[in-house]
């Protein structure tokens, strides 16, 4: 199965990333093929809206010649993509958002035919961290995430987030409870993925 991890951090060692280490950590030791895409690293122009990647239905099709070219083609190899983001006012980094917003591309809805999602049937889960009350720090995203998949028939699977207060005297994301959230939905995603491969 090949698992496809989108950085939002702006730091490589930052809380995010110590969160997402026991995850990698476990994905590859139940045998997944694991990438991870650092997109601060990456030119990801807005979307134009220009429509001209609706009529080429097979393919993603954006007129913007940056590494969106690239992520889209490690996306439609992939089995399941992991969006992994601190929360910057109520939603993920500025990266990640443009990266969501040239998804455009990758469905086919609105051109002279209707098209297909060619995300079809792919999984999608979160890994985020926040200062703020989980339900309310992270809600925003999740919730736009899942009508993202909805949109895009995409199997949403969940999330592993963790809080951090200003002031904590350890750091939450390398405690034992924190470990366990990520390994935990490291295997969640590989029961899902092995549940979709089944299906094929």
């Amino acid at each position: 199965m090949k698992i496809l991890v989108f950085m939002g951090s702006p730091r490589k060692n930052g809380d995010t990333a110590t969160l997402v280490k026991p995850f990698l950590s476990e994905l590859e030791s139940k045998g997944a093929e694991v990438k991870t895409i650092f997109l601060y690293d990456k030119k990801i122009a807005p979307c134009l809206e220009c429509f001209q990647c609706q009529d080429k239905l097979e393919e993603y099709g954006c007129a913007i010649q940056d590494d969106m070219n690239e992520i889209a083609d490690e996306i439609l190899k992939a089995d399941c993509f992991i969006l992994a983001s601190p929360i910057f006012i109520w939603y993920c980094t500025a990266p990640m958002k443009a990266m969501l917003d040239r998804f455009y591309g990758l469905h086919k809805y609105y051109g002279k035919q209707c098209g297909p999602s060619l995300l079809e049937g792919k999984m999608c889960g979160i890994i985020a961290t926040c200062g703020y009350d989980l339900e309310y720090g992270i809600s925003p995203f999740e919730d736009g995430i899942k009508r993202f998949c909805e949109h895009f028939k995409i199997n949403y699977i969940g999330k592993a987030a963790v809080q951090k207060n200003i002031g904590d005297d350890v750091d939450k994301f390398e405690t034992e409870d924190s470990k366990k959230i990520a390994v935990d939905f490291a295997e969640k995603v590989i029961s899902c993925c092995t549940k979709l491969k089944r299906k094929e």
